[in-house]
C-alpha cells in the first residue's frame, strides 16, 4: 500500500465559533476505499504492527499537502497530523507545502503540525526535538485530543503549542470534575502562552455553546462541516489566519544553573540543606493529584543513592515523566524512571538540578558544586530556588533535551 501510495486525504473545516466562518482545514488520512484500512485508526495500527509508522506518516502528510496545495494558499491554514514516533533523527521535515508541490503550484497554505496524543508521554524528549524541527521550518504546532490522557497536561508548558485541541469528550460528555480540571489547566496555559483553544467533536448547537464555555474560540465537528474533498469554490479567505508563531519561545540556557543565575540572586548552602529543599520539591509531585514532569541531574551515578532511588520511584508511579541524569547513569536507574548519561564536557556535570512542572505548580532548584573536600553533607553549593514558571520550564526543557540517547556511531 505504501509502495503504491494508496492513501488519500479528506479535509474537514475548522471554524470560528463566534462568526461561524471557516478559517482552516484539517487533512485526514484514508486508506484504500472499502477495506478495513480505510479507517485511519486501523491504518496506523497496521503500520505500527509492521514497523512502518514513519513511512506511512510521511506518505499521508505528503498526500495531504499536495491535495491542499492546489486549492489553498495563505492566509488559509492546513492542519496535518503527525505521529509522535514519526520523526526520529535523520528523517527530514519539509519546510513548507510548496517544497512538496513542485514548480508552478504556488507556496500553498500555512501549515500546522498536529501532534496526536498517542504515545505522547512515552517519548517526550524525542517529541520536543521533533517540535523544534517543525518550528524551525515555519510550521505551527497543535496538540491534538488533549484530555484523552490527563498526563499529557504536564507537557503543555514544555511543548508550547500554538493550538490546543480539546478531546471531543470534553464537549460531548456531561460536565464533571475531571472535565473541569482539564479545562482549568488548558485555559491557564492558554492565558500564559497565548495559545488558541480549538474544540473537536461539535455536533449540536448545545455542544458549540459548551465549547465556548470551555474557552475554545475555534471548533470542528459535523455541525461545522464534515470531512470530504476541498470545495471547488472556497469560502471567503479568512481575514486573519490561525495564529502561528505567536507563542513566546522558551529561553535557551547554556546550563540550568547559568540560565537561572543570570536572572536571579545566587546564594550558597551545604548539601545537607539542599537535600531538604530537593525533597520538598520532589514531594510536590507526590502531593499533587495532577500528573507532573520531574527531572533531575545528579552529577554522577554514585550520587543517585539507594535512598534516592526509592524516593524517585514513588512519583514515577503516577507522574507523566520522571527523568534523571548523571555520569554513567543506567537507562532505568529505578522502576519507572528514565536515566541518561552526562558527558564529561557537559556543564551539568558540575550541577545539581531539580525541576518539577505540573499544570498548576512549578519549582526548580539549581545548584553548582563549589568543589569542597570533606564530608558529603558539608559540601557547599551555589544555588537558586525558583517558582517562576518560565524559568522552571526552561530548566525542565534544558534537562529534557539531555534525555535523548546518543545517536548510533556512523559506520566507517
Amino acid at each position: 500500500m505504501i509502495a503504491h501510495r494508496a492513501v488519500t486525504a479528506v479535509y474537514q473545516p475548522v471554524a470560528d465559533l463566534t462568526s461561524g466562518a471557516v478559517v482552516a482545514y484539517e487533512a485526514l488520512a484514508r486508506g484504500p476505499r472499502g477495506t478495513t484500512l480505510e479507517r485511519p485508526d486501523m491504518l496506523f495500527a497496521a503500520a505500527a504492527a509492521d514497523g512502518r509508522t514513519v513511512e506511512l506518516d510521511r506518505l499521508c502528510r505528503e498526500v495531504a499537502l499536495r491535495g491542499a496545495g492546489h486549492a489553498l494558499a495563505a492566509p488559509w491554514t492546513l492542519f496535518v497530523n503527525v505521529e509522535p514516533v514519526a520523526a526520529p533523527p535523520g528523517v527530514t521535515v519539509t519546510r513548507h507545502s510548496g517544497d512538496l508541490l513542485g514548480p508552478g503550484l504556488g507556496p500553498g497554505p500555512r501549515v500546522v503540525a498536529e501532534i496526536t496524543e498517542r504515545n505522547l508521554t512515552s517519548r517526550p524528549a524525542e517529541l520536543l526535538r521533533m517540535v523544534e524541527r517543525f518550528r524551525a521550518r515555519g510550521w505551527g504546532i497543535a496538540l491534538d485530543d488533549l484530555g484523552a490522557d490527563p498526563g499529557s497536561l504536564a507537557l503543555l508548558p514544555l511543548l508550547r503549542p500554538d493550538v490546543i485541541k480539546l478531546d471531543l469528550r470534553l464537549v460531548q460528555d456531561r460536565p464533571s470534575q475531571a472535565i473541569a480540571e482539564i479545562a482549568s489547566a488548558v485555559n491557564a496555559e492558554a492565558e500564559r502562552s497565548g495559545a488558541v483553544v480549538l474544540a473537536e467533536g461539535i455536533e449540536t448547537d448545545e455542544q458549540a455553546m459548551v465549547a465556548r464555555s470551555l474557552g475554545a474560540t475555534l471548533g470542528q465537528g459535523w455541525l461545522l462541516g464534515r470531512p470530504g474533498p476541498l470545495p471547488s469554490v472556497l469560502p471567503p479567505s479568512p481575514l486573519v489566519g490561525v495564529p502561528i508563531g505567536h507563542v513566546r519561545p522558551g529561553n535557551p540556557m547554556a546550563s540550568p544553573f547559568e540560565g537561572v543565575a543570570a536572572r536571579r540572586t545566587v546564594r550558597s548552602a551545604t548539601k545537607r540543606l539542599l537535600i531538604a529543599m530537593s525533597k520538598h520539591i520532589e514531594g510536590q509531585a507526590l502531593a499533587s493529584p495532577a500528573a507532573a514532569v520531574v527531572l533531575a541531574a545528579f552529577q554522577e551515578r554514585r550520587f543517585f543513592t539507594p535512598a534516592t532511588r526509592r524516593r524517585y520511584s514513588r512519583p514515577a508511579e503516577h507522574a507523566t515523566f520522571v527523568g534523571t541524569l548523571g555520569a554513567d547513569l543506567d537507562p532505568e536507574p529505578a522502576a519507572g524512571v528514565r536515566g541518561a548519561h552526562l558527558h564529561a564536557d557537559d556543564p551539568v556535570r558540575g550541577e545539581w538540578d531539580i525541576a518539577v512542572v505540573g499544570p498548576h505548580f512549578a519549582a526548580a532548584l539549581v545548584a553548582r558544586d563549589l568543589g569542597d573536600d570533606g564530608p558529603q553533607d558539608d559540601r557547599r553549593f551555589e544555588y537558586i530556588l525558583t517558582h517562576d514558571r518560565d524559568l522552571v520550564v526552561g530548566v525542565a526543557g534544558d534537562l529534557m533535551a539531555r534525555m535523548l540517547p546518543d545517536p548510533p556511531p556512523v559506520p566507517a
